[in-house]
């Protein structure tokens, strides 16, 4: 089977508003194409099969071509910011926006999935832009295989991950009451089988932000990282090696 050819991008560390604004972009160029797309399977279908055929001769002839979508992977940190999932509870958040203001950090509602996140420096932020028809049309099957991504990373360093029923995200000891600590939260969207959003892989992340919130809105469970995990601090490049290497394996993909 072919490989899926994949756009990535390392936007390096910048602001969420930025990071957010240039994934919806590329977001809504492959709704558009999956929109016109659409119409124009409509717009055959009620023409006559000669008219029909006259349609589709242009288009193979390079008149009237819709581009096909495209798959994108970013790859980024963000400065201090707490992030909201549309579904979430804004009472999850411990701390005024004056607190906010005075610790440097950021305050978005966001429309992806899940609830009160953290980002920050020395996390690595993925956010996948992927046609899901191109794959298959089951979010839950795209959220377990971006788990499995950061699944295969942890154990390249020695470390098992784990999901835990019920809750999308990987963790480390998800079975062992009182033990569970979360080391990388995930949230998306989906529209037209297009995705946006993604994860947020804890790797040298001063987790002392967390103590803002009550993560994912998942009450007496801890939040870690590689660093915490390791005893020692990690090589952020190289970690964000694995995962691109990690994404490319599980979905198939030639990261260009």
């Amino acid at each position: 089977m072919d490989k899926q050819i994949v756009l990535f991008k390392d936007l390096g560390l910048i602001d969420y508003q930025s990071a957010w604004d240039y994934q919806e972009r590329l977001f809504q160029q492959n709704v558009g194409i999956k929109s016109l797309l659409r119409k124009r399977e409509l717009a055959n279908t009620n023409l006559e099969p000669g008219k029909a055929q006259q349609t589709i001769n242009a288009d193979l002839r390079g008149e009237q071509t819709i581009p096909a979508t495209q798959h994108h992977f970013l790859l980024c940190e963000h400065p201090p910011v707490l992030t909201l999932g549309k579904s979430g509870h804004a009472e999850n958040i411990l701390i005024s926006e004056e607190e906010m203001a005075l610790k440097g950090i950021q305050y978005f509602k966001t429309n992806r999935g899940g609830d009160i996140t953290f980002h920050g420096p020395q996390q690595i932020v993925g956010y996948p832009i992927i046609d899901l028809e191109k794959y298959y049309t089951d979010i839950g099957k795209y959220l377990r295989s971006l788990e499995e991504v950061i699944i295969l990373t942890l154990q390249e360093y020695g470390l098992k991950g784990e999901r835990s029923k019920g809750e999308t995200g990987v963790w480390i000891n998800a079975g062992i009451p009182g033990s569970e600590r979360k080391i990388c939260a995930m949230g998306v969207r989906c529209s037209r089988w297009i995705t946006m959003h993604g994860f947020a892989f804890n790797v040298n992340t001063d987790l002392s932000y967390f103590n803002t919130i009550i993560p994912c809105g998942i009450e007496n469970k801890k939040v870690t990282s590689l660093q915490k995990e390791l005893n020692r601090f990690v090589d952020y490049e190289d970690a964000k090696n694995k995962v691109k290497a990690n994404f490319e394996k599980v979905f198939g993909a030639a990261l260009q």
